[in-house]
């Protein structure tokens, strides 16, 4: 099994956090390895924010599921942990990432990275596009960290995007798209030159 980080908003998404952790344990899905790092001072210099989260917090994680909410975006410690993930450190090296879009945000769109997704997720669409615009991604994905944005745009970065609806419905789906980003972190190319966040965004509706 991988060894699995779960990014999210912790006061409105927790229940989610919840789930995820409830079936991993109870269907030896993966091994979940959350910590809570709300004790990191964003005071700190970037790049020791960095090096505390993905050494000491994410530790040996391979694999970091986003919770996305409808506030998940605005909120730095989620920014620091994507970051965190994508970098490619001597202590830990970078993870495969994978976005699960919450029933709060109503999503209609989802990203399809790996090959094995297209047929063992997704077998009821028969046509994919691709898409190279920002200001369409965000149309698609309104409640997406901009960070993810990214690397969405980025060719080699390898970020899938989902539903909860997809993976509550068959867990089969959760472990094959974490087996397809463990698969291919190592040859994500990940887009980090966005500053971290330094602050939360106001709450909006």
């Amino acid at each position: 099994m991988h060894k699995v980080f779960i990014s999210y908003h912790h006061a409105n998404d927790q229940w989610a956090k919840n789930q995820l952790q409830q079936w991993a344990d109870e269907y030896d899905l993966f091994i979940d390895v959350s910590v809570d790092t709300d004790d990191v001072k964003d005071t700190l210099p970037t790049d020791s924010i960095r090096r505390i989260i993905r050494d000491d917090y994410l530790r040996d994680s391979s694999v970091t599921i986003v919770l996305v909410g409808t506030q998940t975006k605005g909120r730095k410690n989620v920014d620091w942990e994507i970051y965190s993930s994508m970098y490619n450190g001597t202590v830990n090296k970078q993870s495969g990432i994978l976005v699960v879009q919450l029933p709060s945000t109503c999503p209609t769109y989802w990203t399809a990275a790996h090959e094995v997704e297209k047929a063992e997720v997704y077998p009821d669409c028969s046509s994919w596009t691709t898409i190279s615009d920002r200001a369409e991604y965000e149309r698609r994905y309104p409640y997406l960290p901009g960070r993810i944005i990214d690397n969405l745009l980025a060719p080699k970065a390898k970020v899938s995007v989902t539903s909860w609806d997809r993976i509550a419905g068959n867990l089969n789906n959760l472990v094959t798209m974490i087996n397809a980003a463990y698969d291919d972190r190592a040859l994500c190319q990940y887009d980090l030159s966005r500053p971290m966040r330094a602050n939360n965004a106001p709450a909006f509706i």
